[in-house]
């Protein structure tokens, strides 16, 4: 890595972690609890990483009348974060080679942390049971900014807590959000192929490399 880069900010879900089942069995409870048809397990994969308002209107737009659309989104957000904390943490893995790479920077002292659209106390449950959470020195979750990504707001915000800037600052994240996040932020970005975003899907993006996974992220040469 150059020596003026200071700062590795990263995304959760399928960048740092795979919590594919807990979103999916959070996502049909609450579809099922309104009443609504249960969604495929790969509609939902796709949804990762989304604000829920978003969510829904994928997974259950063209089954709710326009009248009472709003209602019903709200009523799946709550649906939806109560049936995740009771499952979530658990039907959360962090990704292969994913620790051993996070130690790896550690150790060549840079700063770490985590920018995502899930609670941070959710992230926090995971990396702790890991033994991760010692490794990042901020994470800023969905309660942590008023706007989520694409919004640069989290990045922002964990760099301020860093003392950083964003041209010493690079964002590691599986999806387009996460791409245009980064470009809005004005930091470098890696995008990693660990999630559901296909590899042509980054290139309207400003890149510094597509990698398979976060694994490849030590040995990468530009940032």
């Amino acid at each position: 890595m150059p020596s003026q880069l200071r700062t590795i900010l990263f995304d959760f879900d399928y960048t740092l972690a795979d919590s594919s089942p807990g979103v999916i069995a959070s996502a049909n409870f609450a579809l099922q609890a309104l009443g609504l048809p249960p969604a495929a397990p790969d509609a939902i994969r796709r949804t990762i990483g989304l604000p829920l308002a978003d969510t829904f209107v994928r997974l259950a737009g063209s089954h709710v009348p326009a009248d009472r659309f709003a209602a019903a989104s709200s009523d799946f957000d709550r649906l939806f974060i109560q049936q995740a904390d009771a499952v979530m943490a658990d039907r959360t893995a962090i990704l292969p080679g994913v620790a051993a790479a996070v130690e790896t920077l550690k150790r060549r002292g840079l700063a770490l942390g985590v920018v995502s659209s899930k609670f941070r106390y959710r992230i926090e449950q995971v990396l702790e049971r890991e033994d991760l959470r010692a490794a990042f020195d901020v994470i800023v979750g969905r309660e942590d900014v008023l706007a989520a990504k694409p919004d640069p707001e989290g990045l922002f915000t964990a760099m301020a807590a860093l003392g950083s800037v964003p041209a010493g600052t690079c964002y590691v994240g599986d999806s387009v959000t996460d791409a245009k996040a980064a470009q809005r932020a004005g930091t470098a970005f890696f995008a990693v192929l660990s999630g559901v975003t296909p590899r042509a899907a980054f290139d309207p993006y400003a890149r510094r490399a597509v990698l398979s996974s976060l694994v490849e992220l030590p040995n990468a040469s530009i940032c």
